[in-house]
């Protein structure tokens, strides 16, 4: 059985999550500044430590579908060889970190677990 094409107007915006190494913020913090002076986003806290599905250290970049044409093509050429997961807000937030994800850099392994219990409760 084939997929219904799903209405990409569901998506309510995007997230670019931003991975570090604690111990070395620099590169992050550079790019952070980077994307706060360049462009129309809400620039989440610094984590350290693992928080939710993520499983490191990362700061959370909010936009609006608008701004993705602008702000994804800047990270895919500046990210400076920092991990980014980008995801659609959709409503599902399990498929939005899985099945919609786009990722630039390494793949890092989400902790599933925590978005499946949450879809649950």
């Amino acid at each position: 059985m084939t997929e219904p094409i799903a209405d990409p107007a569901r998506i309510r915006g995007y997230h670019a999550h931003i991975y570090y190494d604690p111990a070395d913020r620099g590169p992050a913090e550079r790019l952070r500044e980077a994307i706060g002076g360049s462009f129309a986003v809400e620039l989440g806290r610094w984590h350290d430590e693992p928080v939710g599905p993520h499983p490191g250290a990362m700061y959370q970049v909010a936009f609006a579908a608008g701004e993705f044409a602008r702000l994804v093509p800047w990270l895919m050429l500046n990210r400076g060889g920092l991990d980014v997961l980008v995801h659609p807000q959709t409503g599902n937030a399990y498929a939005d970190h899985t099945v919609h994800a786009a990722w630039l850099g390494s793949k890092l392994p989400l902790r599933l677990d925590v978005l499946r219990r949450a879809a649950t409760a």
